[in-house]
């Protein structure tokens, strides 16, 4: 079969992406949450309106794009949404695309080309976040289920008195007291049959069983209470718990140390959802392990691993919690390490499609047998008007007025009100206290960094910065060089094609080598690598060499000296496929009436035993189902964009579907 490029010349589409994440790529983002006392939904991307997407003619070139900032320029923190409303947008649909106008498009971040020859059509993606599924892929290959909820029997957990002792209304009021639904303080329970035994079985089910609950014995009038307050009451009486010793609960020699869990979750990243189980718990999120983190407008289902924490407590959380599920617990020896993972597969409905079956046909045919280039997706640069891989740039050119000067100063676009006013007292008054002030929670990259230059002084940059994450920081270098190799990759396929050339690169193990004329004969498209710039990379023997070194040139970076005099910012560099071919690629086109119902059960639909959805031979609309698997760090939206052939930048998602609400 013949394979073809194709520049991006047509009419533009976006989505959001739930991508998989290699350890370097960790977007650890958002620390903060409160699920006991607000319901679990809202951060900016649930403002995005869906977008249909509307092919434009072939001739017209419109490579527009701009996407959702997972890679953090604005890390934002649920508990203080007040951002654009979602009934707001229905009101004007303008603002917000008017805001998204300064975003960025996929042009700007180099990602112009296409793999395949069918016409492209027009759909949606993530009209409800359902429409979106993320099961792991573990490192023995095995797809994660949740399909288990039962509890591992253990002679060492607490006896079943435990779970018997306390009545339906006691259990009423003190469920009431932990989710801080009733105006009490306190909880007592008389102690009717008063021995030492029965006062622990109770002092033993009040703390296993409503986490963030305390214990105390009253004496009241010559009878014995127990009484069960919020830990958080009485700060006298709270211990420091280390890491090490998160709870003072017995520990049984024989159990592994670790307790693993599979996490199902809906529209909530990961590190939100372990936020939410540490303040449950009453432990440090630090705890918690993963392999890789899981995006939030989605429905995902992954294993997590924490330190001595009883499946028993864990499965009680399920009672408590909205829109989490835990289940298939193990007991095991190692937590779980980041980049383990061999991949997610996914499961994604594009809805109310325009393409006739022979398109969609021809368009999955050509993605299971191709694949699609594997450029880095448009949420690993940010959604301002201020790119992250300009702040990468900024970083590598040491150049720390201008690092400074492009996270804080105000720019275009969608952000929320009191980022906006820190932004504008910034510019005003250079003062890193004044803008502080208008900051009502200090967590994000700016108020971080704000606090750095409070405490440093605007002289020691390098230090002030330094207080942002080190992954926050890393992240902003990674986006400069994912901006380079998305550039040099198109360059690479518009000059030589999807065919292997003398001077490309392979690797052999972890190693890079070149394509000889001679054994040109023994590689595909499929197995040629490209560099991320570095100081530990080849670069390959042909003309795209050169096009590297004039890139950094032009951004006054030297190619040959990447070592940075402060050691984080030194970049080794790595190597990245430039086709990726899915594997388990499957498809149907369905047709259904109701946009409002669900088009496949998840896995708590089939814990529940919820039958599977009917479809009708005919309906108003049709929906493609695709199911496929990538491997850690390819984004599922470039595989979605190279089907619909469409641009996937909320920029043109939110423009388009502005005209679709008209």
């Amino acid at each position: 079969m013949e394979m073809t490029s194709m520049s991006l010349k047509r009419g533009c589409l976006a989505v959001e992406d739930n991508d998989s994440v290699a350890p370097e790529e960790t977007k650890k983002q958002k620390v903060s949450e409160c699920c006991l006392t607000r319901s679990q939904d809202g951060a900016e991307n649930d403002c995005l309106p869906s977008s249909e997407i509307k092919p434009g003619p072939p001739e017209v070139e419109s490579a527009k794009k701009g996407e959702k900032n997972f890679s953090g320029q604005v890390q934002e923190e649920e508990e203080e949404e007040d951002g654009l409303s979602e009934a707001g947008q229905e009101e004007e649909p303008e603002s917000f695309a008017d805001m998204m106008k300064h975003g960025l498009t996929e042009l700007d971040v180099g990602i112009t080309k296409f793999v395949s020859s069918h016409q492209g059509f027009s759909g949606i993606l993530k009209e409800r976040y359902s429409d979106f599924i993320v099961h792991e892929i573990g490192k023995d290959g095995r797809i994660s289920h949740l399909d288990d909820l039962s509890v591992p029997v253990d002679e060492e957990d607490p006896s079943e008195d435990v779970v018997t002792v306390l009545t339906d209304e006691e259990k009423q009021q003190l469920e009431e007291l932990q989710l801080f639904k009733n105006k009490e303080t306190s909880v007592a329970i008389e102690v009717i049959e008063d021995t030492k035994e029965k006062r622990t079985v109770i002092h033993q089910a009040i703390k296993s069983l409503f986490p963030g609950l305390e214990t105390k014995t009253e004496d009241r009038e010559g009878r014995k209470y127990i009484v069960a307050y919020h830990a958080a009451g009485k700060k006298a009486l709270a211990k420091v718990r280390t890491a090490a010793d998160p709870r003072k609960h017995f520990w049984p020699k024989s159990r592994g140390s670790y307790c693993h869990f599979v996490l199902y979750k809906e529209n909530k990243d990961t590190m939100d959802a372990i936020n939410v189980l540490s303040k449950y718990l009453r432990v440090k999120p630090n705890i918690f392990s993963y392999m890789g983190t899981k995006d939030k407008r989605a429905i995902t289902v992954q294993e997590i691993a924490v330190l001595k924490i009883s499946a028993q407590r864990l499965a009680h959380l399920n009672k408590c919690l909205m829109n989490f599920k835990l289940g298939n617990f193990s007991y095991q020896k190692n937590p779980l390490k980041l980049g383990e993972l061999q991949g997610n597969h996914f499961t994604v409905v594009l809805r109310n499609i325009t393409g006739t079956d022979e398109q969609v046909q021809q368009a999955m045919k050509s993605l299971k047998e191709i694949g699609f280039i594997n450029y880095y997706g448009m949420q690993r640069f940010g959604t301002t008007a201020v790119p992250t891989y300009q702040v990468g740039r900024a970083i590598l050119q040491n150049s720390w007025t201008e690092v400074m000067d492009l996270i804080l100063k105000p720019r275009s676009g969608a952000e929320k009100g009191y980022l906006v006013k820190c932004r504008e007292e910034w510019a005003k008054t250079k003062d890193p206290d004044a803008a502080l002030r208008k900051l009502p929670v200090k967590r994000g990259v700016e108020g971080q960094l704000l606090r750095g230059l409070s405490k440093y002084g605007m002289k020691n940059i390098v230090s002030a910065f330094g207080i942002i994450p080190r992954n926050n920081r890393l992240m902003y270098i990674h986006s400069y060089q994912s901006y380079v190799w998305n550039n040099m990759v198109s360059k690479r396929i518009e000059d030589y094609g999807l065919k292997p050339v003398p001077g490309d690169l392979v690797l052999k193990g972890a190693t890079a080598t070149y394509i000889e004329e001679d054994d040109i004969n023994n590689y595909s498209i499929h197995d040629v690598v490209m560099p991320l710039p570095g100081f530990d990379v080849i670069y390959p023997k042909h003309k795209i060499s050169e096009a590297y070194r004039e890139m950094l040139t032009a951004d006054n970076l030297d190619i040959d000296n990447m070592r940075h005099k402060i050691r984080d910012y030194s970049l080794s560099g790595a190597y990245r496929k430039i086709i990726i071919r899915p594997q388990n690629v499957s498809w149907e086109v369905v047709a259904y009436d109701d946009p409002k119902i669900p088009l496949f059960n998840t896995d708590v639909d089939n814990l529940e035993g919820k039958p599977p959805p009917v479809f009708a031979s005919e309906g108003k609309y049709r929906a493609l189902k695709m199911d496929f698997s990538l491997p850690p760090s390819t984004y599922a939206t470039m595989a979605i964009r190279e089907v619909l052939k469409m641009d996937t930048s909320i920029k043109n998602q939110t423009q388009l579907n502005t005209n679709w609400l008209r």
